[in-house]
């Protein structure tokens, strides 16, 4: 069983829905990150689909995991019932239409004996803290993330541009509509949270020691930022910095880099000057 020591998430933005989400349920966790094509009208939601996807899959974890036992095979039974649900209101040419779809991010552990597993879309985190000090990271995202401010940097210097600004101009949206467009033509399911369940297969999967006393942090790339972007800590100093004060001390870090230090997103090349930030501290 999980003890939630803290958790926290803001919306990047205070007039914008926050497409993250975190929860927990017995001996699982998880945190979602969504996003969408920029401009995507909503079918399901007032504000925003990817904000509906976060809900609707922390929703059904939140009463499916007690009584899973594989958590791909849990991640692909939700996005079964996502697409479901989806179809069900949207427009008949929303069904198909993979560039229309909110696509998520997601870490999903499971504490089993002395073991954790992670089942792992894009580049949400998790911080595994043992009771001997050690932390370990699993995950993809600092790979993910050094390409993201490689792009994040070049378009922004194509358009002279800046973070937020970036995300309505031309050099970007034909950027991702072709890399989506390539996605789609291939014919193989990108490794997201998304209306197709055959991604589950994609899923990055891990396991670490997990003795009693362990402290996990569960992190979406705006909350982990602090770390594989910012280097205002690393993985062991993040976790102890958590566990000493808790969160809000470091999301409030997060926005002071982003807001004061480099709003224009010069040192820290990013699509947005501030994403949503979400993190859950558990102990074991």
């Amino acid at each position: 069983m999980f003890t939630i020591l803290d958790k926290i998430s803001w919306p990047g933005h205070p007039d914008k829905a926050n497409e993250d989400i975190c929860g927990v349920s017995q001996d699982w966790a998880w945190v979602i990150d969504t996003s969408i094509f920029p401009g995507t009208a909503p079918v399901v939601h007032p504000e925003s689909d990817a904000a509906w996807l976060a809900a609707f899959a922390d929703e059904r974890l939140s009463n499916l995991a007690p009584q899973a036992e594989d958590g791909a095979a849990l991640i692909r039974h939700v996005m079964e019932e996502a697409r479901t649900a989806y179809r069900a209101v949207a427009p008949l040419e929303r069904h198909e239409d993979f560039v229309t779809w909110p696509l998520g991010a997601m870490t999903l552990v499971r504490r089993r004996g002395n073991g954790l597993d992670a089942w792992t879309f894009g580049d949400t985190t998790a911080f595994v803290r043992r009771p001997d000090g050690t932390v370990l990271t699993m995950g993809e995202a600092p790979d993910l993330r050094n390409f993201e401010a490689a792009k994040a940097a070049e378009l922004m210097q194509a358009a002279n541009s800046r973070p937020n600004d970036i995300l309505g101009e031309p050099v970007f949206l034909d950027w991702l509509g072709e890399r989506r467009e390539r996605q789609r033509r291939s014919g193989v399911p990108a490794a997201l949270l998304s209306f197709n369940p055959d991604a589950a297969d994609r899923l990055r999967h891990e396991s670490v020691p997990c003795e009693d006393g362990t402290v996990i942090l569960l992190a979406s790339d705006g909350f982990s930022a602090l770390v594989d972007l910012y280097g205002a800590f690393d993985a062991r100093s993040l976790m102890d910095a958590a566990i000493a004060s808790g969160l809000e001390p470091l999301a409030r870090k997060a926005r002071e880099i982003e807001t004061a230090v480099d709003p224009d997103g010069k040192r820290y090349p990013r699509f947005k000057q501030s994403d949503d930030t979400t993190a859950l501290l558990l102990r074991v």
